[in-house]
């Protein structure tokens, strides 16, 4: 006789009314979990309406033109200096980051946050968008935007006190503030904190506390900070190395040594130079890599303009040969690898930029067209500015010249 094998039926299981109810409250956590995090994520109350196409920059300029026309304005009261990374020109204003057309100055594309700008700037090929707190005590939100097409990229949340700038020079960007700088790479993962660290994972892992910041300047591989500090007779000037290596609450101190006086604004830095402006009267200090002196040149800026600028970071502009600093009425050309003066150009609004073999600077009479090996002024072109008078930061994309003056972008095209 064959006999059939049944398979054995196992009992259902028997949920009890407990687990019916811990199911519930935790589907019901979860939900506010999300709500919560939806409200609040820097991706909440934010309209990003990115580019349809890739964006055309303007055809590089062969020569300096006869005269410049004015092509276009926008208001961009975030950004200190034009900012040109891709294709087009960004600018920023309110709660609003636009990227447009160099040439006609069109939107391409918009983001906005429901929270104002603290400022704009540009590092590892992107717009560097940072936002405040919800109470305006701290720039705390920073997205990087594609320039071109406007779409977002990493974003993080920044420790830094109100005002804020954010610098760079190649692989070197940072956040910087009164007491507290920030620098990051290019996916904008913290590498460096310096100063009154909110958090800190490990009290006692900065070399000092309860110091001012007073001056900044970055160049590649090296961030330099003027430090105001209890106990010191004079300003310090402490070079870190931002690069990374370690946990970023203990930083890499290439060296600091206090200098000679206060009131010292850092104006550049090269791979082993800094030059640090001193009062009374004005001398350039050159430093090497181990803060040693290697040089003090007299300077011809008036006492008045020695001390650092409002936000610690100076007006400078350059090329491949030479780092161009404005003093507040002088342009001055430093070599780039010593940082040694090499002329100065009086009565000017900025440090210039580059154009067409060139490096033009603005003055009260319009744009002075300068020899940049000699400093010779070869001749002026008219720009009417319609009563402006204040500084210039000039940039230029492609043939288009770019000066923001105050909170207003405009844009200059030959003609």
């Amino acid at each position: 006789m064959t006999g059939v094998l049944r398979a054995r039926r196992e009992p259902p299981i028997r949920r009890r009314r407990g687990d019916l109810v811990a199911a519930a409250i935790l589907v019901v956590v979860l939900v506010v979990v999300g709500v919560v995090y939806a409200v609040h994520s820097p991706a909440a109350d934010t309209t990003s309406v990115p580019a349809t196409s890739p964006g055309t920059a303007p055809a590089a300029a062969s020569e300096v033109p006869a005269g410049f026309v004015e092509a276009w304005r926008a208001r961009s009261g975030a950004a200190p200096v034009p900012v040109t990374v891709g294709p087009g020109v960004v600018t920023a204003d309110g709660s609003t980051v636009v990227g447009r057309d160099a040439t006609t100055g069109a939107e391409r594309w918009h983001f906005t946050r429901d929270r104002p700008l603290c400022t704009l700037g540009e590092g590892f090929g992107d717009a560097l968008a940072v936002y405040a707190s919800g109470d305006g005590r701290w720039c705390s939100e920073l997205s990087a935007l594609d320039p071109d097409l406007g779409t977002r990229g990493p974003a993080s949340s920044l420790d830094v006190r109100t005002p804020a700038r954010m610098i760079g020079s190649g692989s070197t960007v940072a956040a910087t503030s009164a007491d507290y700088l920030e620098a990051m790479r290019s996916d904008l993962v913290t590498t460096l904190q310096y100063g009154a660290v909110v958090a800190p994972a490990q009290p006692g892992r900065q070399p000092r506390v309860g110091c001012r910041y007073t001056s900044f300047a970055v160049t590649a591989g090296r961030l330099g900070v003027v430090e105001n500090c209890p106990g010191d007779a004079a300003d310090r000037l402490t070079v870190l190395r931002p690069d990374g290596n370690g946990d970023a609450d203990t930083p890499t101190v290439e060296f600091s040594t206090v200098l000679a006086t206060r009131g010292v604004q850092l104006i550049a830095m090269s791979t082993d130079r800094e030059a640090v402006l001193l009062p009374g009267p004005p001398e350039l200090q050159v430093l090497d890599r181990a803060g040693n002196q290697v040089a003090l040149v007299g300077v011809d800026v008036p006492e008045s303009e020695v001390a650092p600028p409002a936000g610690g970071v100076g007006a400078t502009a350059s090329d491949a040969s030479r780092v161009y600093w404005w003093s507040g009425s002088r342009t001055i050309a430093l070599d780039r690898a010593d940082l040694a003066p090499l002329w100065t150009v009086p009565g000017t609004l900025g440090p210039g930029a580059a154009y067409a073999g060139r490096w033009l600077v603005p003055t009260a009479a319009g744009i002075a067209v300068v020899d940049p090996a000699r400093g010779v002024v070869q001749r002026t072109i008219p720009v009417d500015r319609g009563g402006y008078s204040g500084p210039v930061a000039l940039a230029t994309k492609g043939g288009m010249l770019l000066e923001q003056r105050g909170t207003e972008l405009v844009a200059l095209s030959p003609g």
